[in-house]
């Protein structure tokens, strides 16, 4: 039986419909801790995989983000503008020219 989280039940796990077990009950005792390491491992695999394509697309927002801020320099070079320390404080050349010509 799959679960809807893709897990698979076991179907060797039986159990009577009064609720007691079928099979001796230290061999369901096995068959349950097998059942649960099984899930478990699967669990980790899949937790595994998926943290490491968080990572790789991580890696990879950050590779393109420098790239944007280098293409972003590269364009300010161009347009004669030196680049700011800070490639997020927004360039306000025009409020710096008022503010100078208010305090004179």
């Amino acid at each position: 039986m799959k679960l809807k989280c893709g897990f698979e039940i076991s179907p060797n796990l039986k159990f009577k419909q009064d609720g007691h077990d079928s099979e001796d009950p230290n061999q369901s005792t096995v068959d349950m801790t097998t059942f649960v390491q099984n899930l478990l491992q699967q669990m980790q695999s899949r937790f595994q995989t998926m943290s490491e394509s968080i990572i790789s697309k991580i890696d990879e927002m950050g590779n393109r983000i420098d790239e944007l801020e280098q293409s972003i320099n590269e364009l300010r070079t161009e347009m004669g503008i030196e680049a700011s320390p800070s490639s997020s404080a927004p360039l306000r050349p025009k409020e710096e020219s008022k503010s100078a010509n208010d305090s004179a």
